[in-house]
């Protein structure tokens, strides 16, 4: 099991980066860089591949709205030559209030995009023509469009890896469906290994039916905050958990349209789901952090003594994540980034 965490910053980014020099050296095997809408990610992802030598560099997420395919494909390409060959490309729809509040761009069949978009990339990475013309994605543009001048063209550069990895993040039934079909690999996101089985097992043997036999196993990155220690003053840390459940679970998206709203549902928490979105909504945030189900937070992060902590890696392996992704909360954390390698190897 590899072991990965999420690039975590407040304001400067530059400053959170700086660290990760000592986490690759303590073992971290993955980074992952968001790119909601704050800095972009390949900036930092490019600045990470001048400071470290090892970790590979994801991006968690880039959406495939606001990049054409054809600039996915040079920032993939590009991140993977300064890298050494150790880019992850981490793909996603986004959401609605991000792309069209945002970017300003209508989000239309998210689903088809996403699949066409890895389609064309996967081309461009075998030094192909960009020549796809699908219901989302059409380069060059069709007769009858612009100038009527585009042609097939292909990367200038010669590509690192013609099989760069292509994640994607994914909830729903249809779209883990499609990750298990062509991505390399999955990120899940408030994962609950014991139920995981439940929400997508369906979903992910359709995708693995119609796999292609030249991609390899489906890897899977999912995880939580990591604390390890003994008595309540350890638990009680679960708690710097709860704004960011409720946020999603509450704010993340429209009353009728949040797709971790409905995860929770699916989880079994259907009343909490309710109440956490009227209140987050209605601006009781504080109120909707309590509800915030204990036994979620519990299963999905490793908070407690070292005992406990191993027993969680024992259920999200068992659940079928390869990559374990952690959030360190203590003053060392490379010291528990050392501690959970050791654990995960």
């Amino acid at each position: 099991m590899k072991l990965s965490m999420p690039l975590v910053y407040a304001g400067n980014p530059r400053e959170s980066a700086d660290q990760v020099v000592a986490l690759e050296k303590a073992g971290l095997d993955t980074i992952w860089v968001a790119e909601p809408y704050g800095f972009d990610a390949p900036t930092l992802m490019g600045y990470l591949a001048a400071k470290t030598e090892t970790v590979e560099i994801g991006a968690g997420i880039l959406n495939v709205y606001s990049r054409t395919p054809g600039a996915l494909l040079q920032t993939a390409a590009g991140l993977d030559n300064v890298s050494g060959g150790r880019a992850v490309l981490g793909l996603g729809a986004s959401g609605p209030q991000v792309i069209e509040g945002f970017h300003g761009l209508p989000y239309d069949r998210p689903l088809t995009r996403t699949r066409e978009v890895i389609e064309v990339l996967r081309a461009g990475l075998r030094g192909e023509r960009l020549d796809f013309q699908g219901k989302t994605v059409q380069v060059p543009l069709p007769e009858g469009q612009g100038l009527g001048l585009g042609k097939p063209l292909k990367l200038l550069n010669k590509p690192e890896r013609a099989d760069l990895p292509i994640w994607v993040a994914a909830l729903g039934d249809k779209n883990v469906a499609m990750a298990a079909e062509v991505a390399d690999g999955w990120l899940p996101f408030l994962y609950y290994p014991e139920k995981a089985q439940q929400v997508w097992g369906d979903p992910l043997a359709r995708g693995a039916a119609k796999r292609s036999a030249d991609l390899k196993p489906l890897e899977i990155c999912a995880g939580g905050m990591v604390a390890i220690g003994e008595g309540p003053e350890t638990k009680a840390l679960l708690d710097f958990m709860r704004p960011l459940y409720a946020l999603y679970v509450g704010g993340m998206g429209a009353r009728d349209k949040n797709f971790y709203n409905q995860l929770a549902c699916e989880y079994g928490f259907e009343k909490e789901a309710k109440e956490i979105q009227d209140l987050y909504l209605s601006g009781k945030k504080k109120e909707a952090e309590a509800l915030v189900p204990l036994e979620w937070l519990e299963a999905g992060n490793l908070v407690g003594p070292a005992s406990y902590v191993q027993e969680r890696i024992a259920a999200f392996r068992e659940s079928g994540v390869t990559n374990l992704s952690v959030s360190p909360a203590s003053d060392d954390p490379a010291g528990t980034i050392a501690q959970i390698k050791e654990w995960v190897s």
